[in-house]
């Protein structure tokens, strides 16, 4: 069995292969275009979809080693996500399930970031044990997600305004660093002084998130420091990227901490682009040994948007025969 994955909820184009043995072949498309304006443009990132998704798709077959006649499903990111990007993959994959005549099978994006750890190379390579929790970062998402199967998921706790990948973004555009500015803060926190420069943590009662606070916080230092010295960022541009990321570790894990407490578990993942940043890393592989629980830290092919965590969630809603209507429209906004 063989199914095909398309991924393009924002602005990477991919497509990949899996069957019963593991993943065959998972490409991406990243688009630049974006860098320039400091953001992703939901036009841009539709027309540059539609240019990628054929090559891509493509590629991913050739990769596997298969044609597109020996595909038994084909498994689509319905949302959330930009519209926009979302109605190319929609589209192209119900075109090629009708031209194929083969299932058709909707994933919800977010379920596709917690089950990436259940994305085999080799038939026999470990995956987490039911339940787990999942710390899903990116940057429009910030949930502490309970697992209990691959279908039975709940959020324990939420972003009630900004997600930790925003934040990331948004402080490193205030520093002049380019678009994305996660990869950026990463690098420089790895030359500054984690404890150089102290900015606000919100207390939001219960499991939930808040990152506008610190963003409002880290901007009010930046702007009283250049009132002194105008060279203030250029000086200290390292040490402010360091203390940064530790106080959003920081609020990340308080609040792991407490759902760990709340819902004990012996297994505990992260997902989401957040999940490639060094420190995120390092700071939940620690916690978890603290507590004698199992962390599963994705390989960072795995923590962007990608479409062989498409396909893996396609294979267990497959399984289940669940398929997709034809004329089930894409959606931007939904609950995990």
């Amino acid at each position: 069995m063989y199914i095909l994955g398309i991924e393009s909820s924002c602005d990477d184009t991919s497509a990949a292969v899996i069957s019963e043995e593991g993943l065959l072949s998972n490409v991406i498309a990243s688009q630049k275009v974006h860098e320039m304006y400091g953001g992703v443009v939901p036009e841009l990132a539709s027309r540059a979809h539609q240019e990628n998704i054929v090559p891509v798709v493509a590629e991913a077959l050739r990769q596997a080693g298969i044609t597109k006649q020996q595909l038994s499903a084909i498994a689509f990111t319905r949302g959330p996500g930009l519209l926009g990007s979302l109605l190319v993959g929609t589209s192209f994959a119900k075109g090629l399930s009708i031209a194929l005549d083969i299932p058709l099978v909707d994933v919800n994006h977010l379920h596709g970031h917690v089950l990436s750890h259940f994305i085999r190379k080799q038939p026999d390579d470990e995956v987490p044990e039911f339940p787990f929790i999942c710390l899903l970062i990116s940057g429009g998402n910030s949930q502490i997600v309970l697992a209990r199967s691959e279908r039975d998921m709940e959020i324990l706790g939420k972003t009630i305004d900004d997600a930790a990948g925003e934040a990331f973004d948004k402080c490193a555009k205030l520093l002049g660093l380019p678009y994305p500015g996660g990869p950026h803060i990463d690098r420089l926190a790895a030359e500054g002084d984690s404890e150089k420069f102290k900015f606000a943590k919100p207390h939001i009662p219960g499991l939930d998130y808040s990152f506008s606070g610190l963003k409002t916080s880290f901007l009010y230092t930046l702007r009283d420091a250049l009132k002194e010295d105008p060279e203030f960022i250029e000086k200290n541009r390292a040490d402010l990227a360091a203390s940064l990321q530790k106080t959003i570790i920081d609020i990340l894990l308080d609040k792991l901490g407490k759902a760990v407490k709340e819902h004990p578990v012996k297994h505990l993942a992260i997902g989401g682009g957040v999940s490639a940043n060094s420190g995120v890393r390092k700071a939940v592989k620690e916690f978890c040994d603290k507590r004698g629980i199992k962390a599963w830290i994705p390989e960072r092919a795995f923590t962007t948007d990608n479409a062989a965590m498409v396909a893996q969630a396609g294979y267990f809603k497959l399984l289940d025969k669940e398929y997709c209507p034809l004329d089930a429209p894409p959606y931007s906004r939904v609950s995990i």
